[in-house]
């Protein structure tokens, strides 16, 4: 299954460097968080809408291959709805696609 996160192309590429992700939304880590928020393909317009969209800095879509990651992950309720969270680090090799976002 693929999962979607909206990064910052600075959190992106340090986490090339370090060989971890750690960002787990816009102004908060995995630390701060317990968990790295992504969504489904249908709800990565309305996060970029509500959280990132008067983000003055370059943002990259990461598309996240959830059998890849070495980190657990589950759907967890939010609202009415349900979004996928990652608890732990997401490994770079999980990332299958990186595009630049908005696009």
């Amino acid at each position: 299954m693929h999962i979607f996160h909206i990064a910052t192309a600075h959190d992106w590429a340090a986490a090339q460097h370090s060989g971890t992700y750690t960002t787990s939304t816009r102004g908060r880590t995995l630390e701060q968080e317990g968990f790295i928020h992504a969504s489904r393909r249908e709800q990565v317009d309305g996060v970029w809408k509500a959280f990132y969209a008067d983000a003055r800095e370059p943002l990259v879509l990461l598309t996240i291959d959830t059998d890849e990651l070495t980190s657990p992950w589950q759907e967890d309720p939010v609202g009415d709805d349900t979004f996928p969270h990652v608890y732990g680090a997401i490994n770079p090799s999980a990332v299958v696609r990186i595009e630049p976002f908005p696009h």
